[in-house]
């Protein structure tokens, strides 16, 4: 690229770098595109030039393709290629190994990239920025690498784009890359229609590749859908707008990255982008984001008896993107009264569209669909298929299949849609991934909820806030604390609120104050005794303003919590985290069972220390520490470390250096000879070797297997009928075995050869 680079532009450029234009999830830092001898007029690293394109030959077919409703909205053009790293330059840069390679596509206005091969050391990253030095995207790191060895990237505005890879200096043979495609974008995918804007956009927003009749989202006709818009994404394929789709909840309500579309839209899912947030600012504002992008999907399950396919995104979108997770209806009832499509149509701006009377069953394309006869407002294009469909309380009902609505002029023609059902998609196969819980519930609402607009005139939700962490040592009264919360219109006076313990008899406490919408506050329960074992307290909403809750998914809540009443110890779990901690994952079991767990954990909080008390009951345990990357936690990468205490404040065990996984046995009470003994209970043969028997000690008594220096050898057993025990994986030498019936501790010294 021949570009003159003025001083005063490197200023700008310079500003440009600390807010990078595009943001697909990434982990930081910035490409070395100001280091001594980046000369862009005379680049030293290779050059590699696209063929051009036909630009009139891709408008002509585009001309034919955009106006079918099921056909994805093409772009860019896709070319083929072979780039690795033997086609570009290593160069060092700032203690780093830096490799180059440029790619230009003349006339293009953005470019996109796949990589059939992408593998990067940790501690190295990669960044895409474009030759003006203006907009960027990475770094992409480890974390970034997918399952099948690959990533697809976003757009980067511009003809000509420069790949950097970054490394420490001695890992260059870690990394693997290959780009095995390059689009070049000859249609501007944010809708940055300026002339077209200015004449038509001032009612409803500025139209970039989409028809006149469309409405912007952030027009006054969308103010009441501001959180389910939220959840909508438009998809990218190569160089192809391919489909719209929307995040759904699920019943753990948890996040996890859910991702509906149309089963007809499918295909390569792990090369997809998902745009979330590309719209205007306000109805007639500035051009949104176009840089909220996740990589890749799997596909769950879909089907074409309702044309829908249920993804799970590669990774969940950052808290950055804002994203919603649409509620949904399962029941497939008919008694919707109006319907509400919010999508992307022709890969533009989000837009939205109103059916005001009441959609119906129909059959379609040899699928259950809602028919949509003509929309009151807005419509439907090429590339909104996968859409969701909301039904008036909010909630999505379908997917958009096909139909014949489309623009004319700046009205709709008022033709067809239809969609697939959500009910019909559940019983075949959707609900196992939407309710995960296994609760039975058809219908739920979407995640987070605070701030929506709510469609019941009575909701309140309950809560339970300071349920006991972790296990309560000795026992003792436990006092919880409700969240009371109103998501309804109307304000809360009253409510009568039931509990019960272990599945007992119901008892009741009363609420009362005035709660406004999407106000909050607490009530204490009675005291409750913690028993030894585990306690399970259900909490359920019995009445609200004398009279029934409109929205029961959120009128129940429950808790566990265990307590140890005897014969406890207060053991203590420190964990100092290195600089990655979303690898590190911890779990204390005894006999199988966790007892405690923790991770994984935030990136970036090197030397932030979590201390984890804990009540153990009397026996042996084993201590788990895995590394997701293989190189543990000390210490390339921070000072990471863990360490066990006992009740006096000893160190049990303290570790960090490893691989993938730190194993380490420890008991709560120190091992000795002069232990209770019974001389009923014999352990034969000693000497043993690969296996031994004890006899008269009842089946069920639990053996734990130390060392001299009462370190656990294995995990606790539960012996047999025949009571006999493996011993070929234990350790040479002395061993102790301390032999737990209902009456006696029997500890007897075993010697294994």
């Amino acid at each position: 690229m021949n570009t003159q680079f003025h001083p005063c532009f490197s200023l700008l450029a310079a500003l440009f770098m600390a807010l990078p234009t595009f943001a697909q999830v990434s982990h930081g830092g910035y490409p070395f595109w100001n280091s001594p001898g980046t000369n862009l007029a005379n680049p030293a690293w290779p050059v590699h030039r696209m063929p051009g394109i036909d630009l009139d030959a891709l408008r002509a077919a585009d001309a034919v393709t955009d106006a079918v409703k099921s056909a994805p909205w093409r772009f860019g053009e896709e070319f083929e290629v072979d780039f690795g790293l033997e086609d570009g330059q290593w160069i060092e840069i700032n203690g780093y190994a830096v490799w180059r390679i440029q790619i230009q596509a003349d006339g293009a206005l953005a470019m996109s990239l796949r990589f059939a091969e992408f593998t990067v050391p940790k501690g190295g990253r990669m960044f895409i920025w474009n030759a003006d030095r203006i907009e960027f995207i990475g770094g992409f790191d480890h974390r970034n690498m997918k399952s099948w060895g690959g990533l697809a990237t976003g757009l980067v505005a511009g003809d000509a784009v420069v790949i950097e890879l970054q490394v420490p200096i001695g890992l260059e043979d870690g990394c693997a890359l290959r780009i095995d495609q390059v689009v070049h974008a000859y249609r501007d995918i944010a809708g940055k229609a300026a002339q077209e804007a200015e004449a038509l956009g001032q009612a409803r927003g500025p139209y970039g590749n989409s028809g006149d009749c469309n409405i912007n989202v952030n027009c006054p006709e969308g103010a009441t859908w501001q959180c389910e818009k939220r959840s909508v994404a438009l998809i990218l394929q190569g160089g192809y707008a391919v489909c719209t789709g929307a995040m759904v909840n699920n019943t753990a309500q948890d996040g996890a990255p859910l991702f509906l579309t149309a089963n007809h839209c499918l295909g390569n899912t792990n090369n997809w982008t998902f745009v979330f947030n590309h719209e205007t600012e306000g109805c007639t504002g500035n051009t949104g984001p176009t840089n909220q992008t996740v990589s890749g999907a799997e596909i769950l399950v879909n089907n074409s008896a309702s044309d829908f396919g249920l993804l799970l995104l590669d990774e969940t979108p950052p808290a950055s993107y804002d994203v919603f997770y649409a509620g949904w209806d399962g029941t497939d009832s008919e008694n919707v009264q109006s319907a509400t499509g919010i999508h992307h149509p022709s890969g533009d701006l989000k837009k939205i569209c109103f059916e005001e009377d009441a959609p119906y069953h129909y059959n379609a394309a040899g699928a259950a669909v809602w028919w949509i006869d003509a929309w009151e407002d807005g419509v439907t294009e090429g590339g909104s298929s996968g859409s969701p469909l909301f039904d008036q309380n909010h909630r999505i009902i379908g997917q958009l299949y096909g139909g014949a609505a489309a623009c004319s002029g700046s009205q709709n023609n008022g033709q067809f849609d239809y969609y697939g059902r959500m009910g019909v998609s559940f019983n075949n196969g959707i609900a196992d991934h939407l309710d995960p819980l296994n609760t039975g519930i058809e219908v739920l609402d979407g995640y987070p909820s605070a701030g929506c607009v709510t469609s019941f005139a009575l909701d309140m939700g309950i809560g339970i806030a300071d349920a006991p962490n972790g296990v309560l040592c000795g026992g003792g009264d436990v006092s919880l604390e409700l969240t009371i919360n109103n998501f309804g219109t109307n304000p809360l006076t009253s409510a009568t609120i039931g509990y019960t313990v272990n599945g007992g008899a119901q008892q009741t406490v009363n609420w009362n104050g005035n709660l406004a919408q999407y106000g909050s506050t607490t009530l204490t329960l009675p005291a409750i005794t913690a028993e030894d074992g585990t306690t399970e307290v259900e909490v359920t909403v019995l009445s609200v303003n004398g009279t029934q809750d409109e929205n029961g998914f959120n009128d129940a809540a429950v808790v566990e919590f265990t307590a140890f009443v005897e014969d406890t110890f207060n053991f203590s779990f420190e964990l100092v985290l290195d600089e990655y901690g979303s690898e590190t994952t911890w779990e204390i079991r005894r006999l199988g069972n966790v007892v405690y767990s923790g991770g994984p954990y935030e990136d970036g909080q090197d030397g932030q220390v979590i201390n984890v008390p804990m009540c153990l009951e009397g026996g042996c345990y084993i201590l788990q520490v895995d590394d997701s990357y293989g190189d543990g936690m000390c210490c390339d990468f921070g000072e990471g470390s863990f360490t066990i205490y006992d009740p006096q404040g000893d160190v049990i065990y303290t570790g960090g250096e490893f691989t993938d996984s730190d194993l380490e046995q420890f008991c709560t009470q120190e091992m000795s000879v002069d232990r209770i003994r019974d001389a009923s209970i014999q352990v034969s043969p000693n000497p043993a070797m690969a296996s031994l028997v004890v006899r008269g000690a009842p089946a069920g008594s639990l053996v734990t297997p130390t060392d001299l220096l009462g370190r656990c050898v294995s995990e606790p057993i539960r012996l047999g009928s025949t009571g006999g025990i493996d011993t070929s994986e234990w350790p040479r030498g002395w061993t102790l075995l301390r032999i737990e019936t209902e009456v006696v501790v029997h500890v007897q010294r075993i010697l294994l050869r």
